[in-house]
């Protein structure tokens, strides 16, 4: 099938799972782009047709997310990253970097370890929630018993049903958020349509489900990125949003001013990262975490300058 956005394919993953995938077609070094938890590649429709002026660029949903299929095992890194590297394959890109936002871009980090083709891959704002002493000024003690309350609440969000009736409200909520954002409400308003789950009892949910909703949450807590980002031996470029996304409805009242802390925070550890790391790129763009759908031509620009400033060869 053919859409305006590209052409979608389907790509089966080593245990049988089919992967949806968006060809963007271009030319030139190729880059596959990977979206956040809850998302699809729906996030990516702005950016991809610019990196296409001058790259081969896919996208596609991850596993138990938008079009992509569950499958049996649990949802780790180590799949998913497995998952990347059958599309790369079914895609004759093996080589290709690799590109994610949020979840994506934490994905996209795990790959150059599990995956030796990966010549570079570009984290687009994916921190998840850290680690304690990352939260710049906070005790230590306390910022490890907010975190356990905010794993609750995410866990309690995920996969979590609602009625078909209800949907017209949903989209209705993405679509505020999106004038909120300057961000067009028709790109919200495909995304949520493309995560529709349907239960068995006819209730709808947005994908993940439940299961694996829990699963990624589990997989998330018990990454050390920092670790990971100290290990990799290939060119990495970390982007971090330079503006504070606006409140979340229903999040507890302590919950902003611990992200100002660990936004800080990460800050702090990002640069010194880049400064020890000569593997490590860190750039700020000037938008919120939704800065896929708020600047899509700094982020393209962004992505493309670092693919083009690879070492020849890579």
């Amino acid at each position: 099938m053919t859409t305006s956005a590209g052409r979608d394919l389907v790509c089966v993953a080593a245990d049988g799972v089919e992967l949806a995938v968006r060809d963007h077609g271009g030319e030139g070094a190729a880059v596959l782009l990977l979206h956040g938890a809850g998302r699809t590649l729906e996030d990516w429709a702005q950016v991809a047709p610019l990196l296409a002026a001058g790259h081969r660029v896919w996208a596609m949903d991850l596993r138990g997310h938008g079009r992509s299929g569950d499958g049996a095992v649990p949802w780790t890194f180590d799949v998913v990253a497995g998952d990347v590297t059958a599309v790369l394959a079914a895609c004759g890109a093996p080589d290709a970097v690799v590109v994610g936002h949020s979840l994506g871009g934490m994905v996209a980090a795990y790959c150059l370890e599990r995956d030796g083709r990966v010549p570079a891959a570009v984290n687009v704002d994916g921190h998840g929630m850290g680690r304690p002493e990352q939260y710049a000024g906070l005790d230590v003690a306390y910022v490890r018993e907010r975190l356990v309350e905010a794993r609750e609440f995410a866990d309690e969000a995920g996969g979590r049903t609602f009625p078909p009736e209800a949907l017209d409200a949903v989209i209705g909520y993405q679509a505020a958020m999106a004038v909120e954002l300057g961000i067009p409400a028709e790109l919200m308003e495909a995304g949520v349509r493309r995560s529709l789950g349907e239960a068995a009892d006819g209730q709808l949910f947005l994908r993940p489900g439940r299961k694996q909703a829990l699963e990624l949450q589990e997989a998330m807590a018990g990454i050390d990125l920092f670790a990971l980002y100290r290990r990799v031996t290939r060119p990495l470029l970390i982007a971090r949003a330079l503006r504070p996304h606006p409140p979340v409805p229903g999040v507890p009242p302590w919950f902003d001013a611990l992200m100002a802390a660990y936004v800080k925070g990460l800050a702090r550890d990002l640069g010194e990262l880049a400064r020890t790391r000569p593997q490590v790129t860190v750039a700020g763009v000037d938008g919120t975490h939704a800065m896929l759908l708020e600047r899509p031509a700094e982020v393209a620009e962004l992505v493309s300058g670092f693919v083009r400033g690879l070492p020849r060869g890579a």
